[in-house]
């Protein structure tokens, strides 16, 4: 009886344990949880640059100095005219016009830009060029008088070569119309000398025509001596007298005279009687006014604007 419980005993446990054993087999395994992901790098660094120019402000001709510094920037270039440059440093540059310098900083954590400018100061202008001399004292710097011998109308050689002089002024200026006046020394009648000097005058007109002027841009008048330069009773005198001299005739009423031989009035005026019959020279049309040459005893010259009483 003993052994039988003895051997049921054993029975119940080795049923027990691989119950047990057959639960703990067939139960449910526990999973491991995964690895947690690594940490994402960080992001590149967005590159920085400064761009500077010392001086800000040339004259032509000067030079400014660029200077740079930048971080995280593997490329760097400055634009006009420089090209790729370092992380940092220094370059000179000499513009001849005011420039905007630009600096382009580029790596992997993109691109940037700064910007300097320098500016060219424009040269002062040059000073005004001094004032050339007026066509009327070029006239009477240019112009020559010729000179006679006595009771001639001959052209001298000495003559020759100053009326070259007052051809090509005018050649040089086109526009300028003169009139010869033909003077005579003291000596000899009033009516004689008249028409010496007319011969005078006539001469140069003649010659300066020669010269290649144009005939209508030489009128001709005669004073006699009644418009002395010196007045002196010697022949160094007389010879200063005996002389054909030009004016410039650019407005009738206010002609440019040599020697200061500006007459502005008149021996016959409105109301006034006329010189004695026989003294009228000549008389010359200009555009735009009317000369009558009086050959009376004072020789003046009557200078009237055409259709005035």
């Amino acid at each position: 009886m003993y052994s039988v419980s003895r051997s049921l005993y054993r029975a119940g446990f080795l049923v027990a344990f691989a119950a047990a054993a057959l639960t703990v087999g067939c139960g449910k395994k526990t999973v491991a949880p995964p690895p947690a992901p690594p940490a994402p790098a960080p992001a590149p660094a967005r590159p920085t640059v400064t761009l500077q120019a010392s001086p800000s402000s040339v004259n032509t001709g000067e030079s400014s100095t660029l200077s740079w510094n930048s971080t995280d920037a593997t490329q760097l270039s400055i634009d006009p005219g420089v090209g790729a440059v370092p992380a940092q440093g220094t370059a000179k540059v000499t513009p001849s016009d005011t420039t905007t310098y630009t600096i382009t900083a580029s790596g992997p954590g993109g691109s940037t830009s700064a910007t300097a400018t320098v500016s060219v100061n424009a040269p002062p202008p040059p000073p005004p060029a001094p004032a050339g001399p007026s066509e009327d004292e070029l006239f009477l710097r240019e112009v020559r008088d010729a000179s006679f011998d006595y009771d001639k109308a001959d052209i001298r050689p000495d003559a020759r070569t100053a009326l070259s002089k007052t051809a090509d002024f005018l050649k040089a200026h086109p526009s300028i119309k003169v009139t010869i006046e033909g003077h005579c020394d003291e000596r000899g009648s009033t009516e004689y000398n008249l028409g010496l000097g007319d011969r005078r005058a006539s001469a140069v007109k003649q010659y300066l025509v020669s010269l290649g002027i144009s005939a209508d841009r030489l009128s001709t008048v005669s004073f006699g001596k009644e418009k002395p330069f010196c007045v002196e009773h010697n022949e160094a005198c007389w010879q200063q007298n005996r002389r054909a001299i030009s004016s410039k005739l650019t407005d009738p009423l206010h002609p440019v005279r040599r020697h200061d031989r500006l007459v502005t009035k008149s021996a016959a005026r409105p109301g006034k009687p006329l010189p004695p019959r026989g003294s009228l020279i000549r008389v010359e049309v200009v555009p735009l006014a009317c000369m009558i040459f009086v050959g009376c005893s004072a020789a003046l010259i009557h200078l009237q604007p055409c259709g005035v009483p």
